[in-house]
């Protein structure tokens, strides 16, 4: 709850580097990137005597993890603004802190709140679901962002603390065009990455861009030119910048 404390309103960051985005239908709950949308904020309510919160959206419907399922023949459930007739465990959230700067956020049926990547009809879908030993499991991972105070809040506000860096690197990546031209070089999406297996990473660069047989590069430090980035990736956590090319690239030619 330590996570909460004190807070009026909350932005939810996914794993993707998305937040937790109430649909203008007032009834779907998405992902999107824009941080500044009134759409990403929402109105926190404590749960009187539990450890447990809920979470309202800018159309006043509530965070609600339903029986529903999201696709025939898959585990995962739908997530949905609703407004109830009455306040049950459906719009009930209980925070569970994994690390210094990540919270899930578990139902009353033992799933949890998670952010879908991969293509359509997955991607920035929202679902409630058991999380799975595979790359996905990150995928229930959120950063809470307060952006309003409580200032009749009975518990105490204590500043708050800086997030340590998890047990993984800041993996940034940035899309070239046919060329190798980087095309924006001023959006560099990053999420973390846990260990050092080139092909893993791959994977998780395919999903986070929407990009598919890619070549991955890096600039080398002096000439700034791209280099495709060798089968094994460094033994630190140092943070990374990568650049991904498609592998049909006119830039792709020339790399070392």
């Amino acid at each position: 709850m330590e996570f909460f404390q004190g807070a009026k309103s909350v932005r939810l960051k996914s794993h993707h580097n998305k937040y937790l985005y109430a649909g203008d239908d007032e009834m779907t709950v998405n992902q999107d990137r824009d941080g500044t949308d009134r759409n990403v904020k929402w109105q926190v309510e404590f749960v009187e005597g539990q450890s447990r919160i809920r979470l309202k959206s800018s159309y006043n419907c509530y965070l609600t993890a339903t029986e529903m399922p999201f696709l025939l023949g898959w585990t995962g459930k739908k997530v949905l603004q609703t407004v109830p007739s009455r306040l049950d465990s459906s719009v009930e959230w209980e925070p569970v802190k994994d690390g210094n700067s990540h919270v899930l956020l578990k139902t009353q049926y033992g799933t949890y709140l998670r952010s879908n990547g991969f293509t359509k009809p997955w991607k920035n879908k929202v679902t409630h679901d058991i999380p799975h030993r595979t790359i996905t499991q990150y995928w229930v991972f959120w950063e809470v962002q307060i952006t309003e105070i409580d200032m009749d809040a009975k518990l105490a506000i204590s500043p708050p603390s800086t997030p340590r860096t998890p047990n993984g690197r800041s993996i940034y990546y940035a899309i070239g065009d046919e060329n190798g031209n980087i095309k924006n070089e001023y959006e560099w999406p990053y999420f973390i990455f846990r260990g050092n297996d080139f092909n893993k990473l791959s994977i998780m660069l395919e999903e986070q861009s929407g990009l598919h047989d890619i070549i991955i590069c890096v600039r080398h430090p002096h000439t700034k030119k791209l280099i495709r980035l060798g089968l094994q990736l460094p033994p630190n956590n140092a943070p990374m910048h990568l650049v991904l090319l498609p592998s049909s690239s006119n830039g792709t030619r020339s790399l070392a």
